[in-house]
């Protein structure tokens, strides 16, 4: 099987990123990005998405964590594109699997109270659909954790972010619903590990298509 990893860097007046990606992985980790509660969300997705991700962000955190998010989602996007190829013989639709109905479309994923649904397509044109977030009752949360909710520098607003970076640049349509939750450190994790878990499953090869661009146009 060829390899399927990426090896990038980027580098802006905000930010300098480098990363390695292997898709094919075993879950392991190696992220700093100057802000905590990021490198958990990215730990968690890497180990749920069953990649290997040694990631390094120096951004301009003195201003806000606004670019460093952003910019690891555009990165890693690009990463995942490149690592793909030309998408011969991956499932193309992320879901999470399911022994009973393995091509339900869906990763679900609950978090105490919360449960978020992600669906992804590697069909080579962007487009992010994220609903339910905003129908968050925020009567239940602390007013500080209204506007720094996760950390003293990731606001509730910049997962958003993390994943339309994501989306234009894997080239992908990523769908991220949240069913219900309340709780914002939860609410987040929850979306980042169906994300995962959808990510891992629409990367996978099916075995029945093998060496076949899995679209009737013939390419993605």
């Amino acid at each position: 099987m060829i390899s399927r990893r990426a090896k990038l860097q980027r580098d802006t007046s905000e930010t300098k990123i480098r990363l390695d990606l292997n898709l094919d992985g075993k879950g392991r980790a190696d992220i700093k990005t100057g802000i905590g509660f990021f490198d958990h969300m990215l730990t968690a997705f890497t180990r749920h998405s069953v990649t290997d991700l040694k990631l390094r962000c120096r951004g301009d955190l003195h201003i806000d964590a606004h670019h460093t998010v952003e910019d690891c989602g555009i990165a890693l996007g690009q990463a995942v594109l490149q690592a793909l190829g030309d998408k011969r013989g991956i499932r193309r639709y992320g879901t999470g699997f399911d022994p009973r109905n393995p091509f339900t479309g869906e990763a679900y994923v609950p978090m105490d109270e919360c449960l978020a649904r992600c669906v992804i397509d590697f069909s080579g044109r962007p487009f992010l659909v994220w609903k339910g977030m905003d129908t968050l009752d925020y009567r239940a949360i602390p007013l500080k954790e209204r506007t720094q909710d996760m950390s003293s520098s990731f606001r509730f607003g910049l997962a958003r972010e993390f994943f339309q970076g994501f989306t234009n640049e894997a080239k992908c349509n990523l769908h991220l619903e949240l069913l219900h939750g309340g709780e914002p450190h939860h609410v987040v994790e929850c979306l980042f590990k169906a994300f995962a878990r959808a990510v891992d499953f629409a990367c996978q090869h099916d075995p029945r298509i093998a060496g076949q661009i899995p679209s009737s146009k013939g390419k993605l």
